[in-house]
């Protein structure tokens, strides 16, 4: 998607106004305003749909909050525009899970219990520069699952993953397993607070920046 306003140049436009003084049009203040507002009320509004929905277990049983979530999540990305840059080192960081439709955290979570523990924070762990990404599940008090991935910028809102390896651990033990799969997620919406992602799969992710840094 392009720039939300764009003006081109007619020879009859030209004409109305002498070249030495053609100015490149920008937004107003006003409009940067008012484009700033409405990004912030759509991400309201889906921070709100999402707040009741379990990290998205009571979502999987409900197709018409489904719908209207994704739908929220596609208004929200239309303010950011497919040009706009969610690679670059502010993707970086330790981002916490608010709500999904993957399958296979969604399973974990609500299966905790079945292993005597509940899930605790899941989160993404990612490192532009060294192109790394953890997917990490705690199981209070001890217990983790993690997932290693390398990473690669494949374009200005695009990142192509490989999964390297993963290990089940508790307090005074660990399982390896051996690694799996790869694909590419597209980070529709980034700001200083929450990030949105639809991946390979057509699955969505809403994290938010955790307020603690994971470190293996």
């Amino acid at each position: 998607m392009a720039s939300w306003f764009s003006v081109a140049a007619t020879p009859n436009s030209l004409m109305n106004f002498p070249s030495s003084n053609h100015k490149k049009s920008h937004k107003s203040p006003i409009q940067f305003s008012s484009l700033k507002s409405q990004s912030q009320s759509q991400k309201n509004h889906l921070l709100s749909l999402i707040s009741d929905q379990e990290r998205g277990l009571k979502t999987q049983a409900d197709p018409q909050k489904l719908s209207e979530i994704v739908q929220a999540i596609e208004d929200l990305a239309a303010f950011t525009g497919s040009e706009t840059v969610t690679t670059g080192s502010s993707l970086s960081g330790t981002w916490r899970l608010l709500w999904t439709t993957e399958k296979e955290q969604l399973y974990l979570i609500k299966n905790a219990p079945f292993l005597g523990t509940k899930a605790g924070d899941v989160l993404q762990v990612i490192d532009v520069e060294k192109k790394s990404l953890n997917n990490v599940i705690t199981f209070p008090p001890d217990g983790i699952f993690f997932v290693r991935s390398i990473i690669e910028v494949a374009s200005s809102q695009r990142v192509n993953f490989r999964f390297t390896s993963a290990v089940l651990r508790g307090k005074k033990w660990e399982f390896p397993l051996p690694p799996f799969g790869q694909g590419w997620f597209d980070t529709v919406y980034l700001d200083d607070e929450i990030r949105v992602v639809k991946d390979i799969r057509q699955d969505y992710l809403i994290v938010e920046r955790a307020p603690y840094t994971w470190k293996e």
